[in-house]
């Protein structure tokens, strides 16, 4: 019996060993090199008040601003007038930011969650860039929070450092009006975040958060991952060039209208997680110094 238990458990190892080496091939096999910064003619440009088109400027342009914020929005017809309107009316009443206008960039492709957010912050002028969610789940004021955050992580290296915010404070309220199914796979996709890739950030995938325009340059020249979870690759990329991270609590309410579906939005982050670990693990993917380019 015990010898037969062995063999069993032998084999299982085997299996094991042989299903994560098939992954990894196909982890490599399957990996895309860094999407290019491609701009089709007609994400240039931007229309300005006067409706005429005026090109957009570069993440490696100077910055002219004291805050960019960039706003990903997809079918957000809804929700993102109620967050522009809070938004723009905090922006109005800083006299040392002010809204200076908004500027919609349109995709001629979707090129997901992580696509948009990336274009909007290789256009912008900022000193500081804001990523925030269409559904404006987070108080805008907030930023504040994460102004103080990233100034407490001071002095930066190579003026690079990033304020998340988080909402892991939240999480026992947020267990309590989850179904047990949701609450399981809120755990495992936390401990995969953690196993994987990113170590010491509660709420990796929290929509609001603070960049200098070093950092956001660094780490989003070297992001592949386009859809939902690009934050988590965004993270391990700052943790790999040792970019300073503070994880800031901040004020959030569950709006309506998620464009995630529970099981298989898991799933897929779930599988991009895998294959970002074993991607960078095989040499597929490769994090180096990244220089200014035009």
């Amino acid at each position: 019996m015990a010898a037969l238990l062995l063999q069993l458990a032998v084999l299982g190892a085997a299996l094991a060993a042989a299903a994560l080496l098939l992954i990894s091939i196909v982890a490599f096999v399957t990996a895309t090199r860094m999407s290019p910064l491609y701009q089709h003619e007609e994400e240039k440009f931007f229309l300005n008040a006067k409706g005429q088109k005026e090109a957009l400027p570069s993440i490696w342009d100077a910055p002219t601003k004291q805050l960019s914020v960039v706003v990903p929005s997809y079918n957000e017809e809804e929700r993102l007038p109620v967050m522009m309107d809070e938004a723009l009316a905090y922006l109005e009443k800083r006299q040392k930011y002010g809204s200076d206008k908004v500027r919609v960039i349109k995709l001629v492709k979707n090129r997901g969650k992580g696509g948009a957010v990336r274009m909007g912050v290789f256009s912008s002028r900022g000193e500081k860039i804001l990523m925030a969610d269409a559904d404006g789940a987070t108080k805008f004021p907030d930023v504040e929070k994460l102004e103080k955050g990233l100034n407490d992580l001071r002095p930066w290296p190579d003026q690079m450092a990033i304020a998340c915010g988080s909402r892991a404070h939240l999480e026992k309220d947020s267990i309590a009006q989850r179904s047990y199914f949701r609450t399981l796979l809120m755990y495992g996709f936390h401990f995969l975040v953690w196993f994987l890739c990113v170590k010491g950030i509660r709420d990796t995938q929290c929509g609001f958060k603070l960049l200098t325009r070093e950092a956001a340059s660094r780490t989003f020249s070297s992001l592949h991952i386009e859809r939902w979870a690009f934050d988590v690759e965004l993270l391990y990329i700052a943790q790999f060039f040792k970019i300073p991270i503070a994880e800031i609590a901040v004020n959030w309410t569950e709006i309506e209208g998620s464009k995630l579906v529970p099981f298989w939005s898991w799933l897929q982050m779930g599988k991009d997680l895998l294959f970002i670990r074993l991607r960078y693990l095989t040499g597929a993917w490769r994090l180096e110094e990244t220089k200014k380019r035009n």
